[in-house]
């Protein structure tokens, strides 16, 4: 299993203690039966925008592909925009705040750019390519870090570049 994974069943009973202890707070507050309506809502709002983000999502990516361009952004933003209708969706005060927070749209950018990355690490260049379209990358020449493997002794370094960085595109070569 996965390292990342081990901590989802922990984090899924976490999740639920503090919504049942945040639920008997506010109807503590506000009463038992206001706090239902509340959960209640904001469940049919997130099933809403559920619906609407889908569709969102799906007409971005279809007008990206027929545009020629990468969908990576599309598929990203529609991406944060269901999880925020999920979050609402499931029955819950604390998993509603938090998808509500997702549809503010600086939020929403900052998630958007999080998801980017993560997609990025976990795929090949070649499907970030793809996804994404041209990344700008940062070329350092100087002292390997200590993880690295160091060169051989026989092959010399490239000589570094006047301006220090060197701005291009990864490009695999494509395979048979």
């Amino acid at each position: 299993m996965r390292r990342g994974l081990r901590i989802v069943p922990l984090a899924l009973l976490l999740t639920g203690i503090v919504e049942v202890a945040v639920f008997v707070l506010l109807g503590r507050w506000i009463g038992f039966g206001w706090a239902v309506l509340l959960v209640l809502a904001a469940s049919l709002l997130g099933l809403a925008l559920l619906r609407r983000e889908g569709m969102r999502a799906w007409r971005g990516l279809r007008a990206a592909v027929e545009a020629g361009r990468p969908p990576g952004s599309e598929v990203s933003d529609g991406l944060v925009g269901l999880l925020a209708g999920l979050l609402l969706a499931i029955p819950g005060l604390v998993t509603g705040v938090v998808g509500l927070l997702l549809t503010v749209p600086l939020l929403r950018r900052l998630v958007r750019g999080q998801v980017q990355r993560v997609a990025e690490r976990r795929v090949s260049a070649e499907v970030a390519g793809d996804l994404f379209g041209p990344r700008r990358v940062r070329v350092r020449r100087g002292q390997p870090r200590p993880e690295a493997r160091p060169e051989p002794a026989d092959t010399a370094p490239p000589p570094a570049a006047p301006g220090g960085a060197i701005e291009g595109e990864i490009v695999e070569p494509r395979r048979p």
